[in-house]
């Protein structure tokens, strides 16, 4: 029996790194190099001799590279399609990436290295912000594209438990469907299926390359690093509602504005101010300090912290946030 030569295969760490600042949620991007002006997560080999495991490998090699220390830190998922950092026909290395969603404190707390740089997360994903109103980009170039697309029916070996059109309804919301702010990674998969995103064009994708022009929908990033993007968003969104994850990245003393701020920058929804306090009140997350902030620009505000007693009072402390849409 003759032998299968074996298929090399390399372990990567691919980090998601959140800051909040000036009220925007904030991704440490890192430039390409070799002429590339795209921009990607940072992400580096795992060094299985140098480090126990993959998320102190991880910690490692973003406080070298990008000069950060990261507070919370959690495993997103491993992704390993063949041709995320190859060309058609490679048969070199394959490389198995490990996604992270790691938080930092206001972006301020380091400079990052040469090449990396904090960005607007809605930068890549314009149609997730909801703060102000539903984003003209939905109705103007996403919802007509889509209905186009599922108006052509599913493709015969297609195995979708639904339809195109009832996912265009459930994911954005069309046809006075509810908008759930957590199916971040549904609503880009969606996109990337009907070629709607330059990624789809360049991964070779038959719907993308049926088109004779596809909409600028957000910038696009290295191999699959949005998709990786869009499952941390989600996850984080997610998490806001069952674990006090906002509190890693606020500082240690905050007003309750700046609390609300925060969620609504994560969740991409306005939130009524005198609910969300009252939601605040009767979690028990915080506590007051005692001392009154000058730093908000009007009146002097109280200064709370988090109130870590809550972790062994019940199992899951978290902020269970509805938005008024």
């Amino acid at each position: 029996m003759s032998e299968q030569p074996l298929t090399p295969i390399e372990i990567g760490l691919t980090a998601a790194i959140v800051a909040i600042e000036g009220n925007e949620p904030l991704i440490l991007t890192a430039s390409g190099s070799d002429g590339d002006r795209l921009t990607g997560l940072p992400f580096g080999p795992f060094d299985a001799v140098a480090h126990r495991t993959f998320e102190i490998g991880l910690r490692a090699w973003v406080e070298e590279q990008a000069g950060l220390r990261l507070g919370y830190v959690e495993q997103l998922y491993t992704f390993g399609d063949r041709g995320r950092h190859t060309q058609a026909g490679d048969t070199e290395v394959h490389v198995a990436s490990i996604g992270y969603l790691a938080l930092t404190r206001p972006a301020g707390n380091a400079a990052p290295a040469p090449g990396a740089t904090f960005e607007p997360w809605y930068r890549f994903f314009p149609w997730e912000d909801w703060r102000q109103e539903q984003p003209a980009v939905i109705a103007r170039d996403i919802l007509p594209e889509l209905n186009r697309w599922a108006a052509q029916g599913d493709a015969p070996e297609s195995t979708r438990a639904l339809p195109r059109k009832d996912r265009v309804r459930l994911y954005f919301g069309s046809e006075r469907g509810h908008w759930d702010e957590e199916r971040v990674l549904d609503r880009y998969e969606l996109l990337y299926e009907a070629g709607l995103v330059e990624e789809a064009r360049r991964d070779g994708r038959r719907a993308a390359l049926a088109r004779k022009s596809i909409p600028v929908l957000g910038a696009t990033m290295h191999f699959d690093h949005r998709r990786i993007l869009a499952t941390a968003i989600a996850r984080l969104r997610a998490k806001l509602k069952y674990r006090p994850v906002v509190f890693e990245l606020l500082p240690p003393e905050f007003t309750l504005t700046e609390l609300q701020r925060t969620v609504e920058a994560i969740s991409g929804r306005h939130l009524h101010k005198q609910n969300f306090r009252r939601l605040v009140e009767s979690e028990a997350l915080v506590e007051p300090t005692g001392v009154m902030s000058t730093q908000t620009g009007g009146r002097p505000a109280a200064l709370f912290r988090f109130r870590r007693e809550v972790l062994q009072e019940r199992p899951a402390p978290g902020l269970r946030v509805r938005g008024r849409r």
